[in-house]
Parts: structure tokens; C-alpha cells; sequence
């Protein structure tokens, strides 16, 4: 039978507790203490359960990812990451869904994750949720926002520079001859939707194209509201010859209401998207789009999140603004403006 730590605490007149810290290398125990449960150990042969310590390390790295996002793609890309860090660190992860909490069930909800997780990572659009952010602050709960659109000095967070990259995609076009493109905003609720507009603005202007009020329509980052976006924008007197979404599931939409019109993608109308979900890669043709590295921008809020747990009491306060580069992904949703007409 293999020695307990029990044993070993009885051996050594101590609790089954100081065994723990002075075989995990805690240096809170005095030296006469720790040579006495070393004594006891090597007489009892006693070897520690480096499994358990791993659960007991993860007891004190408990981290909650909620989410109310509305695409499964998004979401995915989500739980991946931060399953893959959690993995890797030992943390436990508990994982909730708060869609449909208005102002006071967040609030409530807020206060409740507080008494039992060590930190929280908040994906949009939580991460701008003014009540959860403030439960969470007065409970002393670190918290990393991700995909934010913007830093705030109130918690740390991971995000990409949303206002380069969706100007990068609107150039892309620009480049391949298009003069009016659309652009179907993001759901107004979050900071990254107004940054991806500014971006599409300004690639605009650059490129000397007047603002034109009948290409902008709202969405809300589902592919319904996508769907809705392109039907509006096809039955312009003078449509698009371009249209960037600002998410991969609305850009999927807008292929799909393209074909019902009988548009061939790209030829008769250039799509692209954001994100660089499996929604990118689903539709036919596959989009162009930006890589928004979601799964590796979880898994970074993991470790980020575990510094600032297991800092010492004396540690200064560090609140963390990680930019993670974004890419431009080139499929066969561009080509230049052209082919089949429209009335």
C-alpha cells in the first residue's frame, strides 16, 4: 500500500496541510518544521500525487468564460482557445451562457461567478458590459477582455487593431477597381462594429470615393441580419459592385442572397468578411477576409489571467493591452468590377 499524507503528517506531528506546502515548495513553513516532514517522508518512502497537486493548483486557477455571441463560428473559435489553455496551465475552466440577461441578471449573475472563480475572461460583448465589469472589479476579480475593439485601463485585454484591419480588407477592394462598396455594420453594442465602420470610412476617403449613406446598412453579426443587409442593398437602383461585411457569418449571407439573385461571386458582385471563421471556407466561393486569431486570443487570456492570479499580494497592479496581429486572407470572393448587369 502506497504511504498517505496523512501518515506522514502523523509521523511528523503536523497537519496533513504543512506536508502539502513543504512538499510543493511553499516558503511560508519554518525550517525546523520542513526538515521534521522531510525526516518523515524519506523514513515513510512517501511519494507525492503530482496529479493531485496539478487539481489543487487548478483549484486556485478556477476561470469563467461567458459569452452571449450570437455566431456559433465566433463562438467555436472561442471555446477552442480557451479549452486548449486551460489544458495547458491546469486551470479549470467553467464556461456559461448569459444570452438574454438584460442590465440587472448580469449584474446578479456577476456577483454570483464572483464567489467561486478566480478570474474571467469576457469575449464581446460582455467585455464592454459596464455593470459585469464593475461587480467583477468590487469583488476583486482580474478580468481580460477579449476582442474588445478598444483598451480601457479598467481591465486587461487582447484584441486586434479592428480599425487597420477592416481598412486593409476596403483597400483590398479599392485595389481591385471597385468604387462602390458596401458595408454592413456590426452590431451597434460593441466598440470593434464602430471601429470596422471608421476603417471602411477611411479606406474610402483615401481613395478619394465620396461617401455615399445607401451602401452602409446595419447588421448585428447574424447571418439573418446579413441576409436582410443584401436584400436591402441588391434592390438599389444602382447596387453595389462590392459589399464588406463586418463578420464572416453576414459575408456568408451575402453570398447566399447573391445567388438567389442569380449575381455570380465574384464576377458579377465582390464579397469579403471578417474574422476568418469556418464560415469563410463553407460558403462557395470561399471568402476573402481578415484573420482575427480568436483561438490563439483566448488561449493568451488564459495566461494572462493566471499572472494575475498567482502575483503575490505585493505585486503592483499590471493591466495588460496585448494587440495580437490580424492577416488578410486572399480566397475567390474578389475580382475586379464587371460582368453580368444590373438594373
Amino acid at each position: 500500500m502506497a504511504v498517505t499524507i496523512d501518515e506522514v503528517a502523523a509521523r511528523a506531528k503536523v497537519s496533513p496541510m504543512t506536508v502539502s506546502r513543504v512538499v510543493n515548495g511553499h516558503s511560508k513553513v519554518r525550517d525546523a518544521t520542513r526538515e521534521r516532514v522531510m525526516r518523515a517522508v524519506q523514513e515513510l518512502g512517501y511519494v507525492p500525487n503530482r496529479a493531485a497537486s496539478s487539481l489543487a493548483a487548478a483549484q486556485d486557477a478556477r476561470i469563467a468564460l461567458i459569452y452571449t455571441n450570437p455566431s456559433a463560428a465566433y463562438l467555436r473559435e472561442l471555446l477552442l482557445g480557451a479549452l486548449h489553455g486551460a489544458a495547458r496551465t491546469a486551470a479549470q475552466l467553467v464556461i456559461a451562457d448569459w444570452e438574454g440577461f438584460d442590465a440587472t441578471a448580469e449584474r446578479k449573475a456577476a456577483r454570483e461567478l464572483a464567489k467561486s472563480v478566480g478570474g474571467v475572461i469576457l469575449p464581446p460583448p460582455l467585455c464592454e458590459s459596464k455593470v459585469v465589469i464593475e461587480e467583477l472589479t468590487r469583488a476583486s476579480v482580474p478580468m481580460v477582455a477579449i476582442a474588445s475593439g478598444h483598451f480601457s485601463h479598467d481591465i486587461s485585454s487582447v484584441r486586434i487593431d479592428d480599425f487597420l484591419a477592416s481598412k486593409e480588407i476596403v483597400e483590398h477592394l479599392v485595389k481591385a477597381g471597385h468604387t462602390r462598396i458596401a458595408c454592413i455594420k456590426g452590431h451597434p453594442n460593441q466598440a470593434a462594429s464602430t471601429r470596422r465602420f471608421e476603417g471602411y470610412q477611411a479606406a474610402l476617403k483615401e481613395a478619394g470615393i465620396a461617401a455615399d449613406a445607401s451602401l452602409v446598412q446595419q447588421g448585428y453579426f447574424t447571418y439573418r441580419s446579413g441576409l436582410d443587409a443584401v436584400e436591402k442593398l441588391l434592390s438599389l437602383r444602382k447596387p453595389p459592385t462590392a459589399i464588406f461585411a463586418s463578420n464572416d457569418d453576414m459575408a456568408a449571407a451575402a453570398v447566399s442572397v447573391a445567388h438567389r439573385h442569380g449575381l455570380r461571386v465574384p464576377q458579377d458582385l465582390s464579397i469579403v468578411g471578417f474574422d476568418d471563421t469556418s464560415a469563410a471556407t463553407t460558403v462557395w466561393p470561399e471568402l476573402t477576409t481578415v484573420r482575427q486569431p480568436i483561438a490563439s486570443m483566448a488561449d493568451s487570456a488564459i495566461d494572462i489571467l493566471l499572472r494575475t492570479i498567482r502575483r503575490k499580494p505585493s505585486d503592483t497592479r499590471v493591466v495588460v493591452d496585448h494587440v495580437a496581429a490580424h492577416q488578410l486572407v486572399l480566397r475567390d470572393s474578389v475580382a475586379p468590377p464587371g460582368g453580368k448587369a444590373r438594373g
